[in-house]
């Protein structure tokens, strides 16, 4: 059973940046395309970027935060990655991490607040 643990968020001014990680327990990590979801308050989760698995690496991002966030990970330290950018209170939210189809069970994710 693959565990998740994101971590690197907090408070952040509106244009300030974050750069989340996401450590995964147990195999698996290195074979599936991975991705990165979040949920604000009376919301429900969504998708807001995706990265392949190996070979040619392709990322796809949600409309919201194209050309703000960039998607990377390391496979051999088992860590997926958001470097978050150009920050607003709309990405305000608890971010998490998991299978690109989130296959996985949930991590405990990491709360993002962009605010003055």
């Amino acid at each position: 059973q693959v565990q998740l643990v994101e971590s690197g968020g907090g408070l952040v001014q509106p244009g300030g940046s974050l750069k989340l990680s996401c450590a995964a327990s147990g195999s698996g990590f290195t074979f599936n395309a991975m991705g990165w979801y979040r949920q604000a308050r009376g919301k429900q989760r969504e998708l807001v970027a995706t990265i392949t698995s190996g070979g040619i690496t392709i990322r796809n991002y949600a409309d919201s935060v194209k050309g703000r966030f960039t998607i990377s990970r390391d496979n051999a330290k088992k860590t997926l990655y958001l470097q978050m950018n150009d920050l607003k209170a709309e990405d305000t939210a608890v971010y998490y991490c998991n299978t690109a189809d989130a296959r996985w069970s949930w991590g405990k994710g990491t709360l993002v607040t962009v605010s003055s």
